[in-house]
């Protein structure tokens, strides 16, 4: 992390935790009376028997706005990082395989529910102002061990109700019917996380719930664009928010995927990336879930449109970015580029050019640490198979 990057983490946790001894009583309590947004959290640790719980706000009203990433736009890191540590994070532990019983339900109950929830935890001892910063999901703040939990006010989302009964209905199937409804991506993450999908039900840790489910909707998707019409023009659409900076290329060419991402470390510029072809990515990619939600992000503008293109995308993380809020900023921050007027190159070493002036980094740099030029190169449809 820079220096730049350390001051500005400093700035934003000094200010939270100022504000903290003000209200210190709210987050060191053995008890919690608050409104969820609703949201849940399953951890990693210990798997298979892993941490779970609702996260809870010390405030009542409508504090929808803490778990909705899709409604974060125009928001600052330091808003949202605020929005994240003021909820508190209630956990038990709980085997994998325990998908019901009365608190495993509660969770289920308040996953589904359409409005904020009335939350009242009592804990086994109080909870300390310690927070967690892992980089894949977004942060959260003080933890406490759950000894008992009520919850009341639930109002389900039937589409979500109706996937919870099926029980026969596969968790790919369950992903792509709630998807299909309208359903924000970022619930339907959770509705997997909580065990509430496909025939074998099992609690998945929620940082894997969100990459799984971006990969289940990409697939899909894929299939879809595979059969559409290859575009005639080179596009770049470019975009930038938290720090990060996204820009991304369409030529024609049939569908091939390229994510390359840089940042800097003490000064020091770092680099990542994966690509595949219509076959898909056969390995776990270096730039971990990312890649996944950001290439969620474009295929929904190919499928909307009913197109098929090749396409890079380079993302620029830059020091601003301080503390790291998960990946679905950059699902977003892809969403939100496809939604600007492209601009429109001669040709693909045109389009790269436009794309690397709206960065830092040079044209020479992202292709020295990708594998653009190559991809290109591929001309036929044998190529890939």
């Amino acid at each position: 992390m820079s220096s730049d990057s350390q001051n500005i983490r400093h700035a934003i946790l000094s200010k939270w935790y100022e504000s903290l001894s003000k209200h210190g009583n709210l987050f060191s309590s053995d008890s919690l009376s608050g409104t969820s947004p609703p949201s849940i959290f399953v951890g990693t640790s210990n798997y298979p028997k892993v941490f779970v719980g609702p996260m809870v706000p010390p405030t009542h009203g409508d504090t929808s706005l803490l778990d909705s990433p899709e409604k974060w736009k125009g928001k600052s890191l330091e808003d949202i990082v605020n929005f994240r540590l003021n909820l508190v994070r209630g956990i038990q532990k709980i085997s994998i395989d325990q998908t019901e019983g009365r608190y495993i339900e509660n969770l289920q109950e308040v996953t589904m529910s359409s409005k904020p929830i009335d939350s009242d935890l009592i804990f086994q001892k109080s909870t300390s102002p310690n927070i967690s910063l892992d980089g894949e999901s977004a942060p959260f703040g003080p933890i406490g061990e759950i000894k008992s939990a009520q919850f009341s006010g639930t109002s389900s989302i039937k589409p979500i109700e109706k996937i919870y009964y099926d029980k026969d209905l596969k968790a790919q199937d369950a992903v792509l019917n709630l998807y299909n409804s309208g359903i924000e991506i970022s619930k339907i993450q959770k509705c997997f996380s909580i065990g509430m999908l496909g025939q074998k039900r099992k609690l998945v840790p929620t940082k894997w719930s969100i990459t799984a489910t971006d990969d289940i909707i990409c697939k899909s998707l894929t299939d879809d664009v595979l059969n559409y019409a290859i575009i005639d023009s080179h596009r770049v659409f470019s975009y930038e928010h938290l720090g990060n900076i996204f820009t991304i290329v369409l030529f024609p060419h049939r569908w091939i995927y390229e994510m390359i991402e840089a940042w800097y470390s003490n000064g020091v510029l770092g680099f990542g990336s994966d690509h595949e072809d219509a076959r898909g990515i056969d390995h776990s990619p270096a730039i971990a879930g990312a890649y996944f939600a950001a290439k969620l992000g474009v295929l929904e503008y190919l499928h909307k449109n009913k197109i098929q293109a090749g396409v890079v995308i380079l993302r620029e993380i830059r020091p601003e970015y301080a503390i790291p809020v998960g990946v679905w900023q950059v699902r977003e921050g892809v969403r939100e580029a496809m939604n600007q007027t492209p601009t429109f190159a001669n040709d693909f070493e045109n389009a790269l050019v436009l794309a690397s002036n709206n960065m830092s980094i040079s044209k020479s740099e992202w292709i020295s640490h990708g594998n653009i030029v190559e991809l290109i190169r591929q001309k036929t449809i044998s190529d890939f198979f």
